[in-house]
Formats: C-alpha cells, structure tokens, sequence
C-alpha cells in the first residue's frame, strides 16, 4: 500500500490524491540513541492530529521511509472508538503512537493541549503501545498549503485536512528524530509541564 494513498482517502471529483511521501533513503535507526521509555526504534507509527471535532491519521512503513495519511475519524465520542484503534493496531502491525501536541508559540499549554494529553493517555492504556507527544505547530498551515498545491477544492480540503495534518506531524516527527539521532517528543505518561514550560 505505501505506493499509493489509502483508498479511504480516495478523491472522487478527477484531482490526484495527495501521494505516499518518501522521507530517506534507507533507515538508519541503529543510529539512534535508546530512549527512556519503551518507544521502539523501528516498526510502523500511526500518528495523531487530535481536534474537537476531528481525528486525522497518518501511518508510515515499518522502516518509516514512507508517510501516508490514512482516514479522519469523527471526535465527538472517542472514548468509545477503543475498538477502532486495537484493530487499527493489530490491523496495521502499528508498534508505537505520536500524538499531536498544541502548544502556544511560546512553548506554553492550553486547554487543547490538555484534551489531547487525556488522549494519548488513553490511546496507549488502550491498545497497549507507547505514544509520544510532539510538538504539532504550523503543522495544519503545512497541511493547507500542500493540498492547495494539489488542487484540493475548498469541500476537499475541509474533508481531508486533519489526515494531511496528522502526515505532516508524522514527518516531521521521523525527521526530527533523524536529525537529532534520538527519539523526539515526550512520553504521553510524563506530567504535564509547568506554565510556559516547553515539552522538548
């Protein structure tokens, strides 16, 4: 599947859908340094834009070479979605979650960041795998520009922009661990931080 986009995301008004993104070469995550926690340093990751009214996810290949938005789930009644993401889980062999974090330019939390800290609480009680925390600024201005430059119509965009979203933080995500040689973010376990105080 990692050609092509995922057929649940498949356009129907004759403009290409947004492609599966190639983010290296090769995998170089015995490179990596080992982290605290039981983040693995390779496997498939599913990644998280978390909203209030919309969930958009992202997967990558196991190497995490490839990056595919994947689907957009309703947020009214995520606590009840528990079976939607074991199977995702089991389904798609995902070893590991990353969990959009909205903070403030300042580096500071909101209410939004605290709604999708309860998440990734629950995400990883719930299909048993880690979930990190990562900082998601600029990430739907991102997502807004390339499916601009994809001829997304308006109606197009607004059915498709959180998975977009959830892709861009899944990239920058497996880039930023790249360059930094470690993994990136924070455990979803950690406390919430202090006032002001930033999460990387």
């Amino acid at each position: 599947m990692w050609g092509k986009p995922s057929s649940r995301l498949a356009r129907t008004d004759g403009v290409p859908s947004l492609p599966s993104l190639e983010l290296f070469g090769t995998p170089d995550c015995i490179l990596m340094t080992a982290p605290t926690d039981d983040f693995p340093l390779a496997g498939r990751l599913a990644s998280i834009d978390f909203g209030s009214v919309r969930i958009g996810i992202a997967i990558c290949d196991p190497d995490r070479i490839l990056a595919s938005p994947l689907e957009v789930r309703a947020a009214d009644q995520w606590k009840q979605d528990g079976d939607y993401y074991r199977e995702l889980t089991k389904s798609e062999r995902i070893s590991a979650f990353v969990v959009g974090l909205p903070i403030h330019l300042d580096g500071g939390e909101s209410e939004k960041s605290l709604q999708a800290r309860e998440f990734a609480r629950w995400l990883s009680k719930t299909t048993g795998k880690p979930v990190r925390l990562f900082d998601e600024r600029f990430t739907t201005a991102d997502a807004n520009n390339r499916m601009r430059a994809a001829g997304y119509s308006r109606q197009g965009k607004k059915k498709r922009i959180d998975a977009v979203a959830a892709l861009v933080i899944l990239e920058s995500f497996i880039e930023a661990c790249r360059y930094r040689g470690e993994i990136v973010g924070k455990p979803s376990s950690e406390p919430i931080p202090s006032k002001g105080e930033s999460i990387d």
